[in-house]
């Protein structure tokens, strides 16, 4: 903790005395050059001047002594209180600025409003942590007690065949939520901290997409929906081939999740002069303007009711590879009507 300074301190006292009397001297010499002066007036001026000096020292020594508090240390004391308060894991701490008015700030203003900003910032990660910790804990924690609960049935000496098969199943799809949550976040998060690097090298989009909606084969045939496909052949771009296939495969997936029973999907890719687009459409729930504005956001579920089919990762992951490659995607979506996700991409992007 800083020690208050003293407001009268005897080595400022002597060094503003000697200050004021080395100006005063040099002064009077110059003034006794041009206008001499007898032996005993010059002493009695001596005496004059060190007395004089002693007291404008004095009055010197108090002034700055004020100033130093009220400009200097009581500031410091305050960004000092503040530090400690972050120290102890307050975030939310902010400091008055010693000036409002822009033109009057100083080195201190700016050193508090960069104190500020960090504290708005750490606030903002402290809450983004406390947020992703909870969604972590509470998607995990939900095909564990699945899992759990269809263990302890399986337990059960007098079960048929049947309800046996059928909680094996249950706690094979847990465990496969599981997984893919887990692989979903270590993905992320190797993306956010810029662990993963997009390699990109030129390869067969058309064939990417085509490999892609073929996984979602048995989805699109045990629902009965209608797939519709409009890919130009052979076109060829210059990208990450195995981040972009999360991109395919994260769209496909939600289009197959949130389109009812006998809807229709549509897949098409079409080719620009320096560009490329796929488009991902859907006849599902479709989404609210607001829900739109959340679904990149970590583990945000615009539709509960399909909760218990993802984790809310995907979108994220989707967005982080877009904005990582220097693509685009846009959505288009309404209530009942069905979703459309654009993904627009340079046919060469910069190798990173």
């Amino acid at each position: 903790m800083m020690r208050p300074r003293k407001l009268f301190s005897w080595r400022d006292y002597i060094l503003f005395f000697l200050l004021i009397s080395v100006v005063v001297a040099a002064s009077l010499a110059l003034f006794f050059q041009f206008y001499p002066i007898s032996a005993g007036s010059a002493a009695v001026s001596a005496l004059l001047v060190a007395g004089n000096s002693l007291f404008l020292a004095f009055f010197c020594v108090l002034f700055y002594g004020l100033w130093h508090k009220v400009s200097v240390e009581k500031p410091v004391k305050r960004i000092l209180t503040a530090t400690t308060e972050v120290t102890n894991g307050n975030y939310e701490v902010q400091i008055e600025p010693i000036h409002s008015n822009p033109l009057k700030m100083n080195e201190l203003d700016q050193v508090i409003e960069n104190f500020n900003l960090m504290t708005r910032e750490l606030s903002g990660t402290e809450t983004l942590r406390s947020d992703f910790i909870a969604n972590v804990s509470h998607e995990l924690k939900t095909p564990l007690a699945s899992i759990q609960n269809y263990a302890v049935l399986l337990q059960a000496p007098d079960l048929s065949e049947e309800q046996r098969e059928k909680y094996t199943e249950s706690i094979i799809t847990g465990s496969k939520r599981l997984t893919a949550l887990i692989t979903n976040i270590l993905k992320l998060n190797k993306l956010e901290n810029q662990q993963i690097f997009p390699e990109a090298r030129t390869y067969n989009l058309s064939e990417q997409v085509i490999e892609s909606v073929l996984g979602f084969e048995d989805d699109w045939e045990k629902k009965g929906i209608s797939l519709d496909t409009d890919i130009e052949e052979n076109v060829m771009i210059e990208a990450d081939e195995s981040l972009m296939s999360l991109v395919w495969n994260n769209l496909l997936s939600n289009a197959m999740k949130f389109t009812p029973e006998h809807g229709s999907v549509i897949v098409s890719l079409h080719e620009h002069s320096d560009s490329v687009t796929v488009m991902v459409s859907d006849t599902g729930c479709g989404m609210s303007e607001e829900t739109v504005k959340h679904i990149f956001d970590k583990f945000y579920q615009g539709d509960r009711s399909h909760a218990e089919q993802g984790n809310g990762l995907g979108l994220a992951l989707v967005k982080k590879v877009i904005d990582l490659s220097g693509s685009s995607i846009a959505v288009k979506s309404s209530l009942n009507q069905g979703s459309e996700f654009s993904v627009t991409m340079k046919k060469r992007q910069m190798k990173q």
